[in-house]
């Protein structure tokens, strides 16, 4: 199923439609700031699993982020920061960027990096953030490349295209436009500072 929404004015009546899907267990296909992403409820391991043969990978391997309706949300699930971390984030967020940070104890271990760190993304996205607002707790995401592919870009940031790929094997991809084919901009904050991957998203470090 694929289902049309308005990044600035997302129907109600749709977002609630795509939360239930969520929290029911379903994978959905998410636009975001940078591309569209693999999307599932942190509390349904069997959709992360899912995802995880999607994208190529065993649960074990998965790199997954978390994306959180705001900063105050990502808050309950990263351990605590300094002065400068927390005003690079509040700095960068919502925007194209996933943090790595050192996971709280509220990110259940299967979405753990094998280091304990976890991805933190807010994406400057209506769709996307008002479905994580509806939903009520963050969502677990990887973008919808499956792992070692190059293959054409629209192919990952055309809806229609990625519909035709995947939609048959989720529950819906949500239409939000055709996507920015650049990934975020990745910075560990989980020891320091640290550019890990420059990506559409700028700041000075």
């Amino acid at each position: 199923m694929i289902l049309k929404l308005y990044n600035g004015n997302p129907n109600v009546r749709e977002v609630r439609r795509v939360a239930d899907m969520l929290r029911d267990g379903g994978v959905a296909i998410l636009p975001t700031d940078t591309l569209y992403c693999f999307a599932c409820s942190m509390e349904s391991k069997r959709a992360a699993e899912s995802i995880a043969l999607l994208k190529g990978f065993k649960l074990k391997q998965a790199k997954y982020s978390m994306l959180c309706a705001s900063l105050s949300q990502a808050s309950e699930y990263y351990r605590s920061v300094d002065r400068d971390t927390f005003a690079l984030l509040k700095q960068c967020l919502p925007g194209p960027f996933t943090f790595i940070m050192e996971a709280a104890g509220t990110v259940p271990r299967n979405f753990q990096n094998a280091n304990h760190t976890i991805g933190i993304r807010v994406p400057e996205n209506d769709i996307t953030r008002a479905i994580i607002e509806e939903v009520g707790t963050p969502l677990i995401c990887t973008s919808v490349r499956p792992l070692g592919e190059e293959d054409e870009p629209e192919n990952y940031t055309d809806p229609e295209l990625i519909h035709d790929r995947f939609g048959h094997r989720v529950d819906v991809v949500v239409d939000g436009g055709v996507a920015d084919g650049e990934a975020s901009t990745v910075i560990d904050c989980s020891d320091g500072i640290e550019l890990v991957r420059q990506g559409k998203g700028y700041v000075e470090l």
